[in-house]
């Protein structure tokens, strides 16, 4: 495994485990599980995945120390203010179980997403969150944040994978210090990626399956990847790709599958916005 120093010291694994989609608290937690015997330390959740608990109890059942792993949760839209962080930082951490979150987001950039992420410095400074940071922030509102608060976000994590490869974000985040995570490395199964022909035939020369190759492109531009899956044989899989690296060559063929946009979600859609303002996850 390959760490990465966050703009604020803190080191931060390459490569996580995310749990999105996986609600069910039984197979989450032995998810989780699996996930962090398979050598995972950075396990990624959100207030809106309603599996904070379950995250929190495989942890504790671990048998790992809190300090070898790197806990991250998000804030969910409808919580997007200043008291209403304040709140939602101690919910997160009361169902994890936890004293400190390692990394704590911006889920979406809606609501009073500044008057939260103000909230979100305090809890900085008094040690709750090692880091803090945001998801889904295109370049002009990243810039925006930038220029707008006082600790700039550690993180943003967006949908980056090869259809959708947002190289002027990627700049945009070197500029401000930004480390870059993505959320869908494997394009959630579209363009039938599992078997492109591109990233086979590149797999092919290293013994590796398109799926590691995806990978491994993305952490060799720098950016921290996620994979999910509820599968022990495919955890270990998407873990084992440390152990080669893709040519300037490989990562050019790459760079030619870029569609330059999202086939999985249009942000700048106003059904859309008013479908995550609509998604309530607690009373």
């Amino acid at each position: 495994m390959e760490y990465v120093t966050l703009n604020n010291g803190v080191k931060m694994p390459m490569e996580g485990f995310g749990v999105f989609q996986v609600p069910d608290p039984a197979q989450c937690e032995q998810a989780v599980l699996d996930a962090i015997a398979s050598g995972y330390r950075l396990i990624d959740t959100a207030a809106a995945y309603m599996n904070e608990e379950a995250v929190g109890k495989a942890i504790a059942k671990s048998g790992v120390s809190r300090e070898e792993l790197f806990i991250t949760t998000k804030l969910w839209v409808q919580d997007a203010s200043y008291e209403g962080a304040k709140k939602a930082i101690q919910t997160s951490l009361d169902k994890l179980g936890l004293d400190y979150l390692d990394l704590y987001l911006i889920h979406q950039p809606m609501g009073d997403y500044i008057g939260a992420y103000r909230a979100m410095e305090e809890a900085y400074r008094e040690g709750i969150l090692r880091a803090v940071g945001v998801c889904n922030c295109y370049p002009h509102v990243l810039a925006d944040i930038c220029e707008t608060v006082d600790i700039i976000p550690a993180v943003n994590q967006v949908e980056l994978h090869p259809f959708f490869q947002q190289e002027d974000a990627l700049a945009l985040m070197k500029e401000y210090g930004v480390q870059p995570e993505a959320w869908g490395p494997f394009a959630e199964g579209n363009h039938g990626i599992f078997t492109h022909p591109v990233l086979t035939e590149i797999g092919e020369k290293y013994g590796k399956s398109p799926a590691q190759v995806v990978l491994r492109w993305n952490v060799q531009r720098g950016v921290v990847v996620i994979p999910k899956s509820v599968h022990k044989n495919r955890m270990e899989q998407n873990m084992d790709i440390w152990d080669f690296s893709l040519t300037e060559e490989d990562m050019k063929k790459i760079s030619q599958m870029d569609l330059g946009h999202s086939e999985i979600v249009d942000h700048y859609a106003p059904a859309f916005v008013k479908m995550l303002h609509s998604m309530k996850i607690h009373n």
